[in-house]
């Protein structure tokens, strides 16, 4: 067992694809962890299926290896703002923080909200520089850059003067100084080791471990993870949880787990400064302390910042319900959120008062689409709801939450991209030009961003990059109106016909193509022009006995416009609904039946 002075535990952060779960593999690889000849899957951390497939971290998770006697415990956190509460609620593990920054891209905005925590925290901060090796890479502005941002979060001296590691983590190499050329990554080990110093805690004390993240085990039930921060602890060792509202719940430890690599592995005790895994605290919660029954003593825990957008999530009533799906009830529903609201913090569910459902909270629509494609890929079926923000009201008046946006385009896109964001209410605070690529910066209310990053791209040609972080609530900006165009409705429960759709094209842009399942109500494509249009997909050709001359159109379709969740999300109006299950996803009015939608109008 190692002693407290031999344990460092070390928080990864970064912004989205700046290179943070590369270099904990290449951590893992070369402490030794594995054999020469062993098999390592790449992105070794990102453990779920939506992780690897978008290439994002999604879900903080807990690492150890060992190197020259240390044990190095490593927390990986999303480099995404609207997992946040992911980030917030696992710092409390770390002593240290490693902050990793593009050597071309430098800081962005999501690192800010991350590494504004940590300085909260006053965690000494390495700064990595990564992506040395691109042909773009301008390192010392990237240090300045860091340094201007630490200022500016008002740091102390002694993060300040923080040490700087230049790296590859692709090629599997750091070093102190870029003129130096070097072939492993021992210098960050040892950046680690030297800087972040070793867990504070009386060994001799009660037992204290603040739970930070959950997870569930189908034949163990919750598993709790936290930071030993005082006393020792075994297995079958009596302990209390301290509870949010002041009580106190007597339980047993029936299983502790320590971590190798990316696995949790059984051990018998675990003592000041291990991060571990506990098993058998049937009701335990994040934030709530596991201490001693004679001298129970709990933490403090600090709430992670609330929630700026919602959505609803009631049972599917569509014609096609509970075809494709194995989950379809309301309270299947309710079971399946309240288990996420246990993990996820950030998320807040409360029951409709107004129809069957459930008004579901989080950091933003990245958030709230992952839970959504988590639940359909478990087999549920329901609808959602346009995204909406989260109001304030303070002294009479309206307040909305802000985005601060940062956008990097080439300069012959630039005139577009500000005329979109002045409609969608943003305001210019900065302009930089480097080279052929303009940074600019605005302050734009959340409402704005909603959908917009589709049109960015096309506004772009695809070469934008556009990053947003929350910035503050500010006054009601206004109406805003996101979508000019209305939308084509199906008219009957029917299957598409080709010939049907070849003369609909002309009005618009189909969202399908033809032998396809609609009903009435379903939306089938989007109108050239303001305004709903309803249309009749199943019109065939008529048939008569008199022979043809041969002067029939051929029928070419216009391939249909494919949209993923987010986009479909993104793309509905307030009177509008995603259906979602499974196999399919599809959009629909609110009221199918025509007459009542313009009864409602009225």
């Amino acid at each position: 067992m190692p002693r407290q002075s031999k344990i460092r535990n070390v928080a990864i952060i970064a912004h989205v694809d700046h290179g943070k779960t590369t270099l904990v593999d290449q951590l893992f690889r070369q402490s030794g962890l594995f054999r020469e000849n062993q098999e390592v899957a790449v992105f070794l951390m990102d453990s779920m299926d939506l992780e690897r497939e978008r290439g994002i971290t999604i879900m903080a998770k807990n690492g150890s290896c060992t190197y020259n006697g240390y044990q190095i415990n490593i927390i990986d956190t999303p480099g995404h703002a609207d997992f946040g509460g992911e980030v917030e609620r696992v710092l409390n593990m770390a002593d240290g923080v490693v902050f990793l920054v593009d050597a071309a891209e430098g800081p962005m905005p999501q690192s800010y909200f991350v590494l504004k925590k940590a300085v909260a925290l006053n965690l000494p901060v390495i700064v990595m520089v990564n992506k040395i090796d691109k042909p773009s890479a301008r390192i010392e502005w990237v240090v300045d850059q860091v340094f201007d941002l630490l200022v500016g979060l008002n740091a102390p001296d002694h993060i300040l003067d923080f040490p700087i590691l230049y790296a590859s983590t692709k090629n599997g190499y750091a070093m102190l100084d870029y003129h130096q050329p070097s072939d492993n990554i021992f210098p960050v080990f040892d950046e680690i080791i030297r800087y972040v110093p070793p867990p504070k805690g009386d060994s001799h004390g009660p037992v204290q471990i603040l739970v930070s993240s959950l997870t569930y085990s189908s034949f163990l039930g919750r598993i709790a993870v936290g930071k030993v921060t005082s006393g020792s602890l075994k297995i079958n060792q009596d302990v209390v949880i301290a509870k949010h509202d002041g009580t106190f719940v007597p339980s047993r430890i029936t299983k502790l787990y320590k971590f190798n690599a990316n696995q949790q592995v059984e051990a018998h005790s675990a003592h000041v400064g291990d991060i571990i895994a506990l098993a058998g605290l049937t009701d335990i919660r994040v934030g709530e302390t596991i201490t001693d029954p004679t001298n129970p003593i709990p933490l403090a825990y600090k709430p992670v910042d609330p929630p700026t957008i919602s959505m609803n999530l009631i049972p599917n009533d569509s014609p096609f319900a509970g075809r494709e799906g194995t989950y379809v009830t309301s309270r299947h529903l309710r079971d399946r959120l309240i288990q996420e609201t246990l993990a996820d913090v950030a998320l807040q569910v409360e029951e409709l008062s107004d129809a069957v459902g459930f008004k579901v909270s989080g950091r933003g629509e990245l958030h709230l689409s992952i839970l959504v494609e988590k639940m359909r890929r478990e087999g549920y079926e329901f609808q959602v709801s346009k995204a909406t923000v989260i109001y304030k009201e303070e002294n009479g008046q309206k307040l909305e939450p802000y985005e601060e946006l940062t956008v990097d385009v080439a300069e012959e896109f630039m005139g577009r991209v500000i005329e979109s964001l002045g409609s969608r209410k943003g305001q210019l605070i900065e302009i930089n030009q480097d080279g052929d690529l303009t940074r600019i910066k605005y302050i734009v209310p959340t409402r704005g961003l909603l959908g917009y990053h589709d049109q960015f791209m096309t506004e772009t040609k695809g070469l934008g990059t556009m990053n947003y972080v929350f910035d503050k609530y500010g006054p009601y900006a206004g109406d805003l109106k996101t979508r000019k165009n209305g939308v084509m409705i199906a008219k009957d429960t029917c299957v598409t016909v080709a010939f049907a759709l070849f003369n609909i094209q002309e009005r618009g842009e189909l969202f399908l193509g033809p032998g396809i399942d609609v009903y009435n109500g379903q939306i089938i494509g989007e109108c050239s022009r303001e305004g709903d249009m309803v249309v009749n997909p199943a019109k065939g050709k008529k048939l008569t006995n008199m022979r043809a001359s041969g002067t029939d159109e051929a029928v070419n379709l216009v391939p249909p416009r494919l949209m993923s969740l987010e986009q479909y999300i993104s793309y509905i109006n307030d009177d509008e609904l995603v259906e979602i299950t499974p196999k399919s996803i599809r959009i629909r009015k609110l009221y199918l039946d025509e007459n009542e939608r313009k009864k409602r109008e009225r």
